[in-house]
């Protein structure tokens, strides 16, 4: 009898069967295809390894604003992609490593739900008192005539040989605007187009803004209100149409396909009675337990986020519920984190989204052009902007785009797990020069009182 069934090997799956070994359970995890899931394989390392390399090709190009004169011999994908694997490698073999020094039993085979409390592996049935979901996601195709044709996926991106000459990619969110980053740079002429209004349409209006902007100068085109209504062979490439606002007719070479889905077939859930939402993703409480007692989802196969940190850390929530700890999962305290020149950081509510709360806010605002480092470094796109609470001086959500941007959000999620007032964080002490300054200074304006800004 075990204590503990995970199902799935990614950040998520791999964290919980650990936490749970810490805290005495006998752990089993079970994983069909590699351990690491889409974040080692296919996701978060692989892409930062492609953006890496973007950082420095651009680098490159922007040395002579320092005084070097250098040029760009050649540029090798093969070498980039076997950085890439090699990488993934090296995790997958410590992950591995990792679950055998916790004690955690690893067994490499397909899983489903028997029961509440089984879950039958090819040829046998694993009996357990509890059962956590770490899944993940899959790739989506939507069904549109010769989409499979003319869709080049973000798996293949990450493998690719050669660059596309150019790209339509179909999306706002993170993925489509990293990948968009990774080929423009590398030479590519990407089409941007969404259906919705801006970029990251769940972000602060404010960051997707800095984006687009930031992206339009680097030459991508974006097109929002616009979705694909067909695609067709044409010559050597393909003829895409999008409609919305206008209908725009483009000759590309691909299209990505980028868009995921909780993975939740064939795993027995509805027979067992775990709810599904109507995307598809298992519905879960605070304490991340379904619709089934002693059955627990973490991840990507709740939907919403999908990100890994996510993942990792409702893992934690998840092991301790299922070893009896009464712990709910901090939901707002997400951070989220966007690799693109200049980066994103972004935790908690937008300006719009607190608005729409009720909340009475007040906003403080840093640009990166007049930070010292930023200055320094020629990286002065970009700002900080806080949203607080005027009545307790709560910060309710921060949100940055600029130069180690994904780091500086970790310093704003923690002043919000400590409840750290604006105020408090406004008389912080940063190194100078840093970007981390940035952070203090807007939140000296959003207590009104910025040293460095205009009076207003």
């Amino acid at each position: 009898m075990y204590d503990v069934v995970v199902i799935g090997g990614g950040p998520g799956g791999y964290a919980a069967a650990i936490r749970a070994a810490q805290l005495g359970g006998r752990a089993a995890l079970v994983e069909t295809a590699q351990i690491g899931g889409t974040c080692v394989n296919r996701g978060c390392i692989p892409t930062k390894i492609w953006l890496r390399a973007a950082y420095l090709l651009n680098f490159i190009r922007k040395a002579d604003e320092f005084g070097i004169k250098a040029s760009v011999e050649e540029i090798n994908l093969e070498t980039i992609k076997n950085r890439k694997d090699g990488v993934a490698g090296e995790i997958r073999m410590g992950m591995e490593a990792l679950l055998g020094n916790n004690g955690v039993e690893l067994i490499r085979d397909r899983a489903a739900l028997k029961s509440s409390r089984e879950v039958s592996v090819e040829g046998r049935t694993l009996e357990t008192r509890k059962i956590i979901l770490a899944t993940g996601s899959r790739l989506h195709f939507p069904d549109l005539p010769g989409l499979k044709e003319a869709g080049l996926t973000t798996d293949q991106i990450l493998d690719m040989q050669e660059v596309p000459s150019c790209m339509l990619v179909l999306g706002a969110g993170p993925i489509e605007i990293e990948t968009a980053a990774i080929l423009n740079v590398f030479g590519c002429r990407v089409y941007l187009a969404f259906e919705e209004d801006r970029l990251l349409p769940k972000e602060d209006h404010d960051v997707s803004q800095r984006l687009a902007m930031a992206l339009r100068e680097q030459g991508v085109e974006i097109l929002p209100r616009l979705d694909l209504k067909s695609v067709a062979k044409s010559g050597v490439g393909f003829k895409a149409v999008l409609y919305g606002s206008e209908e725009k007719v483009l000759e590309v070479d691909h299209v990505l396909i980028s868009s995921r889905r909780p993975n939740t077939e064939d795993l027995g859930l509805e027979a067992v009675g775990v709810a599904l939402d109507e995307d598809g993703a298992v519905s879960v409480n605070a304490r991340l337990e379904t619709s089934v007692d002693g059955v627990y989802a973490i991840g990507d196969v709740t939907g919403g986020w999908m990100l890994s940190h996510a993942s990792s850390s409702m893992a934690v929530t998840a092991a301790e519920s299922a070893m009896g700890r009464e712990v709910d999962y901090p939901f707002h305290l997400i951070p989220r984190g966007i690799w693109t020149s200049p980066e994103v950081g972004a935790v908690g509510l937008s300006e719009e989204e607190a608005e729409k709360q009720g909340r009475d806010v007040e906003v403080g605002d840093f640009p990166y052009s007049i930070n010292g480092l930023a200055m320094a470094y020629d990286q002065v796109a970009g700002a900080v902007k806080i949203v607080k609470d005027t009545e307790y001086d709560e910060i309710l959500g921060v949100h940055i785009v600029g130069a180690r941007a994904a780091e500086l959000v970790g310093e704003a999620a923690l002043a919000m797990q400590l409840e750290c007032t604006a105020e408090e964080l406004a008389r912080g002490i940063r190194v100078h020069p840093t970007f981390s300054e940035a952070l203090v200074d807007a939140a000296r304006d959003a207590s009104s009182w910025a040293l460095y800004l205009p009076r207003k």
